[in-house]
């Protein structure tokens, strides 16, 4: 197995549910995506390029799907949390049922659209 999938499946519920959850919605929806293991925790790429990262927060409670994504997905500000930092936003999620696919899809869209310029770039 290999360390990501292995990350993923071992985690406690709700987080285990949740990462599935989101492992589904971006394989089924991205073409030449491919899962890697970096920073010890799962890290989609699409097309070679850097597209989220899907962190268990047993400390905070939630599940942080990151974006490397300045200056991109201003459409979704109100979706999204920064906390300070200035490349990176991400969705939460504590429970499965709190992600909105739509809206998901739609930043994992966005992204995908926008990853070949590198991530420091608009």
């Amino acid at each position: 197995m290999k360390p990501a999938e292995e990350y993923i499946l071992k985690q406690p519920e709700p987080f285990k549910s949740i990462l599935l959850h989101l492992q589904v919605l971006i394989e089924s929806n991205c073409t030449d995506i491919e899962l890697k293991y970096k920073w010890k925790i799962p890290v989609y790429y699409v097309n070679g390029h850097q597209l989220c990262y899907l962190n268990a927060s047993h400390k905070k409670g939630f599940v942080d799907v990151g974006f490397w994504a300045k200056g991109i997905l201003q459409d979704f500000d109100a979706f999204l949390v920064s906390e300070g930092r200035t490349v990176v936003k991400s969705l939460r999620y504590t429970f499965v049922e709190d992600i909105n696919e739509e809206i998901f899809l739609q930043v994992v869209k966005e992204v995908t659209n926008h990853n070949h310029k590198g991530f420091w770039k608009k």
